[in-house]
């Protein structure tokens, strides 16, 4: 049940006012003040309100009455209820033959505020439930289970195939208002779910579509103004558990783009699922040692010359005539080059598995300052 407090008293009071010429007060369900057109009548017990508290109906108060009752002026007071529950009591001063007619007109309009205010407050209720269970999705505490109840009584409606987004944005001044803005624009899209994930990042679900072209996204939302930075996008999933580990791999990706990638706006996981999977086990002993030997390169090409050819040679599969193009070296100098990187690195450049480790490494090297 909703409580009247202060500012929806006065709020109701402020509304009334600007139609009746008459004073008006609202009680709360103990018969204190706690909104007037008189501010000297605020926060003092009116004795007329407690009759109306006590009986559940209208009091009319004239003259002589008034001079019975403790804090009461000649007026109409009546009941103020929200669904079976009497909250409170509007009370309109002056002559009861005079502002009779006004009272139930008062009450229906303030009881109509109350109820706007209870729909408000349960929507906001409704979202914060809402947001708190998608930000669970990140937090491996938070059992599946639990997840599944909670949606069971949230009455989440998940659409399947679904697809996990999260939207980094620029960390400007305006950062709350263009995430202000994002959300109220992603709310109002059907079946889509969305929440804050910190103050420069929102969690979105939504429907998955192939045909869907998030570049033009991300150009519709510079034109808005909405400050975003990057998008990264999951792939498709089809039940709960999917989305949760698709939540999860967005959050390795976000670290792996953002150390190897910084520039990419678009991050799709599809393209970047290897790299992203080795990246989020960087710190395992096994990995360390798949990338000792690019370590030990890296340490000793003091120009970066060596790792700049090794990167180039890798991003044209070992096509040496193309690699040395691109380079701008004659075909020689890359045979040496090559024969240096295998010598400084003890990889063998002619076997698949070892060229294809240098390739993945690369993309997990912490670049040197």
């Amino acid at each position: 049940m909703l409580e009247l407090d202060l500012p929806l008293a006065q709020h109701i009071v402020d509304r009334a006012m600007a139609i009746v010429p008459y004073n008006i007060n609202v009680m709360d369900a103990q018969g204190m003040i706690i909104g007037s057109g008189d501010p000297q009548r605020l926060h003092t017990r009116h004795e007329g309100a407690q009759l109306v508290l006590a009986n559940r109906r209208m009091v009319e108060v004239d003259e002589q009455a008034a001079a019975c009752l403790r804090g009461v002026r000649p007026g109409v007071n009546v009941p103020l209820v929200q669904g079976d529950q009497l909250i409170g009591v509007l009370g309109i001063t002056g002559e009861p033959a005079i502002v009779r007619p006004y009272a139930e007109l008062l009450r229906m309009a303030a009881e109509m505020l109350v109820e706007q205010r209870q729909l408000h407050a349960e929507r906001d209720w409704q979202r914060h439930q809402l947001e708190a269970w998608l930000r669970h999705l990140f937090d491996p505490q938070v059992s599946l289970a639990s997840l599944q109840v909670e949606a069971d009584r949230l009455q989440l409606s998940l659409h399947w195939p679904s697809q996990v987004c999260v939207l980094e944005l620029n960390a400007t001044h305006q950062v709350a208002a263009g995430q202000a803005r994002i959300l109220t624009a992603l709310r109002s899209i059907s079946d889509c779910l969305c929440a804050p994930l910190s103050a420069t990042e929102v969690l979105w679900c939504r429907p998955y579509s192939a045909r869907r072209d998030d570049r033009a996204w991300l150009a519709q939302a510079d034109e808005r103004e909405w400050g975003v930075a990057r998008l990264l996008v999951s792939d498709p999933v089809s039940n709960l558990d999917e989305l949760r580990q698709a939540s999860q791999a967005l959050q390795a990706l976000k670290a792996f783009s953002a150390e190897q990638l910084p520039s990419q706006r678009l991050l799709e996981l599809s393209e970047h699922r290897l790299a992203t999977l080795l990246h989020s086990q960087r710190n395992s002993w096994l990995l360390k040692g798949w990338l000792q030997p690019l370590q030990q390169l890296q340490a000793q090409d003091r120009t970066g010359v060596l790792m700049t050819t090794l990167s180039v040679w890798c991003r044209h599969d070992g096509q040496a005539q193309v690699c040395a193009q691109a380079l701008g070296i004659h075909r020689n100098t890359l045979r040496y080059r090559l024969e240096r990187i295998a010598e400084l690195s003890g990889i063998e450049l002619a076997r698949f598995d070892q060229r294809l480790q240098l390739s993945l490494g690369l993309g997990l090297l912490t670049p040197q300052g």
